[in-house]
C-alpha cells in the first residue's frame, strides 16, 4: 500500500486482543493502517472507535482482517475473505491444525493470508532453518494456570487433579496436531510452531496447569543435524482473559506495522 493510502483494517472481535488492537489502530498509533469497522457477535454499542458492521460489509471495505475472535472464525470465514480480495491476518492459528482447511486457505485468493506468532518468539529462525533440512526434535512445553485448561471435555478426576494441585500437574501430551484442538483457546502457540516448523505431527506438546504459574511459560526446543535451538517466553496472562497473554495484541500490532510499510520491523 502506499504510504498516502493508510491500509483499511476490518478487527473481527472486540475482546481481549480485539480491545488492544482497535484502540491502537484507532489512535494512530500503526502509521499506515487505519479502522475501518469492527466486527463482533455482541452489540457494542460505542465501545468500539468504528463502526460495528456485519463480516460482509467489513470484508467489503478493509483491505484487510484481522481475526481476533477465535478459530472458529477461521474455519466459517477465511476462505470467503481471500476469495473476496482482501487479506487475512490470523491470531488463531490452532484452526490451522486442519489440514484440509489450512490447504484452502494457503491457495485461496487474490486475497493473502498471513499469521501472528503470538506468544512465542523463534519462528522467523525455524523457519529459516528449515531450509537446511528436518529436525530430529521439536518439543514445546506450555505452562499455565489450572483454571485457564479447564475443558468440557475432561473427566471429573483429571479435573480434580487440576484443582487441588500444589504443584505442576501434566494435562496433556500430544502433538501440535491434537493439542490445540483439545484446548482451542489456550494453545494456539503449538500450531504456531508447527506451523513455522512445517510438519504438525514433527511437533510434541507438553500441557502443564501449575497453580503457581502467575506467568504462562512457553519453553520451545529444537535439534536436528544443522543446530540447537531453545527460547523460552513467560508472560503475564490478561486481567480480563487469563488465558491470552497480554502481549499477543501487540505482536498483532507489530504484524500490521510489517504490513502497513512501517520501517525498522524485523521481517
Amino acid at each position: 500500500m502506499s504510504p498516502l493510502v493508510p491500509l483499511k483494517v476490518g478487527l473481527v472481535g472486540w475482546g481481549a486482543i480485539g480491545r488492544v488492537v482497535g484502540t491502537a489502530l484507532a489512535a494512530g498509533e500503526i502509521p499506515g493502517a487505519t479502522l475501518a469497522c469492527v466486527v463482533d457477535n455482541r452489540p457494542l454499542g460505542g465501545a468500539a472507535p468504528a463502526g460495528q458492521v456485519p463480516f460482509e460489509t467489513a470484508v467489503e471495505r478493509a483491505d484487510l482482517i484481522v481475526e481476533a475472535a477465535g478459530q472458529g472464525v477461521v474455519r466459517e470465514w477465511g476462505e470467503r475473505v481471500l476469495t473476496a480480495g482482501t487479506d487475512l491476518l490470523v491470531a488463531s492459528t490452532g484452526a490451522l491444525t486442519d489440514e484440509d482447511l489450512a490447504k484452502r486457505l494457503l491457495s485461496a485468493g487474490p486475497g493473502r493470508v498471513y499469521f501472528t506468532g503470538g506468544a512465542v518468539g523463534g519462528l522467523d529462525l525455524l523457519q529459516a532453518v528449515r531450509a537446511l533440512g528436518p529436525l530430529d526434535e521439536v518439543r514445546l512445553t506450555t505452562t499455565k494456570l489450572p483454571a485457564t485448561l479447564e475443558q468440557p471435555w475432561m473427566d471429573e478426576e483429571l479435573l480434580e487433579r487440576m484443582r487441588t494441585a500444589t504443584g505442576p500437574v501434566e494435562v496433556m501430551d500430544g502433538t501440535a496436531r491434537d493439542v490445540p484442538v483439545k484446548f482451542p483457546r489456550s494453545t494456539n502457540v503449538a500450531a504456531s510452531v508447527a506451523l513455522a516448523v512445517g510438519d504438525l505431527d514433527a511437533v510434541r506438546v507438553r500441557v502443564v496447569a501449575d497453580p503457581a504459574a502467575v506467568r504462562t511459560r512457553h519453553v520451545l526446543e529444537a535439534r536436528g543435524p544443522h543446530g540447537a535451538y531453545r527460547f523460552e517466553a513467560s508472560h503475564t496472562p490478561d486481567a480480563g482473559n487469563p488465558a491470552t497473554s497480554r502481549v499477543v495484541p501487540h505482536a498483532v500490532l507489530r504484524s500490521l506495522g510489517a504490513l502497513a510499510g512501517r520501517p525498522g520491523q524485523i521481517l
